[in-house]
């Protein structure tokens, strides 16, 4: 693929490389999870609800406490967020970020679509992200000064500056809450179609060249942290609904596009400017 400056960037991975024992010790974290939430996938299982109504399970706790207990043995110093369990060491240079099971729904009702978020921040920076999709046997890897990897193999986004041609994904309509809602209707308007329900996947996708926006809403930390390294990686755009970069601190929305100038234009749509 040509890459242009309306296209996808000239430089997908600036800065340097992450070390290969992190990158490593990420693959083996998505390893430890996978073994833990396939042994449950399909089971009876009981779903209980956090405070905010979403469900959890023995699952995501499980899953979450094996890649916890790796990381600390191999770099006790490091941070860790994790979705389910208490914040350790957050103000640490290297935290890393652990969502055990992205898309729970999906993986309480059988749905193949759940995945595994890994991220590692260096002072408040995602510089290392890793989406497994366990059910599925498909890996992505983005890291800092390396092309994001699919199952092994590069890839990259697609050139698309039309937005009238753009296919859209977002997990949910109902995702976006109060102001957020009619934004995300402005575009979803002017986009080619809407797709729902692909979990943290639409950015795989997106980072594979077979889709060309994600416009996401009510995102924490451990939703997009390993997400930026997998998009940018492949020569994507990801920030959030003003155009700043995704880090330690958010509002909440994400937007990742293939084509920088197609960021662009779903920025003034989403802004009404």
């Amino acid at each position: 693929m040509t890459k242009t400056g309306s296209g996808p960037a000239s430089d997908p991975s600036q800065g340097a490389p992450v070390d290969d024992a992190l990158v490593a010790l990420a693959a083996s974290l998505a390893d430890a999870a996978g073994k833990v939430t396939l042994w449950y996938f399909r089971s009876p299982l009981t779903v209980e609800s956090k405070p905010d109504k979403s469900p959890i399970t023995a699952a995501d706790q499980e899953a979450e406490a094996a890649m916890r207990a790796l990381i600390e043995d191999a770099f006790p110093d490091h941070g860790i967020i994790g979705e389910e369990m208490e914040d350790r060491r957050a103000d640490a240079e290297y935290v890393w970020v652990l969502d055990p099971i992205d898309g729970t729904q999906s993986f309480v009702t059988g749905k193949p679509l759940f995945g595994t978020l890994i991220a590692l921040l260096r002072q408040g920076r995602p510089i290392l992200g890793v989406m497994d999709m366990p059910a599925l046997g498909e890996r992505w890897i983005g890291r800092q000064g390396v092309p994001t990897t699919f199952n092994g193999d590069p890839v990259q986004v697609r050139a698309c500056g039309d937005l009238a041609q753009a296919w859209l994904y977002a997990t949910s309509p109902h995702m976006f809450e109060d102001a957020d809602f009619p934004a995300f209707e402005r575009l979803r308007k002017q986009a080619r179609r809407a797709v729902y329900g692909a979990e943290c996947m639409a950015y795989g996708l997106l980072a594979n060249g077979t889709v060309d926006l994600v416009c996401e809403g009510t995102m924490k930390l451990y939703d997009y942290a390993a997400v930026v390294p997998i998009v940018k990686g492949a020569g994507g755009v990801i920030t959030d609904w003003r155009g700043r970069a995704l880090g330690m601190e958010g509002d909440g929305t994400v937007l990742a596009a293939g084509d920088r100038a197609l960021h662009a234009a779903a920025l003034e749509v989403l802004t009404g400017s």
